[in-house]
């Protein structure tokens, strides 16, 4: 029987002399999964990422420290998003895709900069370009992400738009789906872990690397998927951008919040499927 989100085998990579999981499923091209803030293998939308197995091979992973890998989690951006060209190494595959959401957008483009012959296509979902941003996150965002344990009523505000019913019921389903495989004692919920991340979040919006003005010359196509409300990080922030970043397309889901992918998973896995596909 084919695995998919639900069935895969949780496997270990020996990276730096610890083990990180991992979990690989679907046919075709490599997509590695970058996880967000508090973000595990499990707390992707199962229906999200079956529709992308249709056309990809899927590769999650937990960062050193999270979830079920040893070690800590690095306080530099680029030394979280060193994992992603490590793991492949240890799988044996050379060129891949990489999708990350939110904090995982960061370690995202971090990844393809930093891997430009290896990187063929970048997604990011709800997340920020480097650099500084004009618009900041909402406090609404640490006045429900910060809590040791997170429930449906906090993912209402955290993912999706609590204003409208549609995405409060959307919301609903995503959580059940999610619900299926998750244990929540895995996910991060101490301030120290949660520092770790501002830590590389920080390095990121300093940008020591340059990251933002190469966007001007860079050639990898990248998809920037948004809902028109985030919370964490706004969608506006790409618009002084995209002028001078002839390689993104930026696609706005509207009604939605940080989390598009899970409000949307079909229409947000076939955007993405025809995105990767193009040649």
């Amino acid at each position: 029987m084919n695995s998919n989100a639900l069935t895969s085998e949780t496997r270990f990579a020996a990276i730096d002399e610890k083990n990180v999981a991992y979990r690989q499923f679907g046919k075709g091209n490599p997509l590695f999964f970058v996880n967000r803030f508090r973000g595990i293998m499990e707390t992707w939308d199962p229906l999200f990422l079956d529709k992308l197995a249709e056309n990809n091979t899927i590769i999650l992973f937990d960062y050193p420290g999270i979830g079920s890998s040893e070690g800590d989690l690095p306080l530099h951006v680029t030394e979280v998003a060193a994992t992603v060209p490590q793991l492949a190494d240890y799988l044996g595959i050379e060129k891949f895709n990489v999708l990350g959401w939110s904090y995982g957008g960061l370690i995202a483009q971090t990844v393809m900069f930093q891997n430009l012959d290896r990187v063929m296509k970048t997604v990011l979902i709800g997340t920020n370009p480097p650099g500084d941003n004009e618009i900041p996150i909402e406090q609404v965002f640490f006045d429900h992400a910060l809590k040791p344990v997170n429930d449906l009523e906090d993912e209402y505000y955290l993912f999706f738009e609590p204003a409208l019913e549609s995405s409060k019921r959307a919301a609903e389903e995503s959580h059940k789906r999610i619900g299926q495989r998750l244990d929540p004692s895995l996910i991060p919920s101490t301030m120290e872990v949660f520092e770790r991340y501002f830590s590389g979040t920080a390095s990121f919006k300093e940008d020591a690397l340059n990251f933002r003005e190469k966007y001007k010359t860079l050639e990898t196509p990248v998809l920037v998927l948004s809902g028109d409300h985030d919370i964490s990080f706004a969608t506006d922030n790409w618009f002084p951008l995209l002028q001078n970043a002839p390689s993104i397309q930026h696609i706005i889901l509207h009604g939605s919040g940080h989390g598009p992918q899970h409000q949307f998973p079909e229409l947000s896995a076939g955007y993405i499927n025809l995105f990767l596909a193009q040649i």
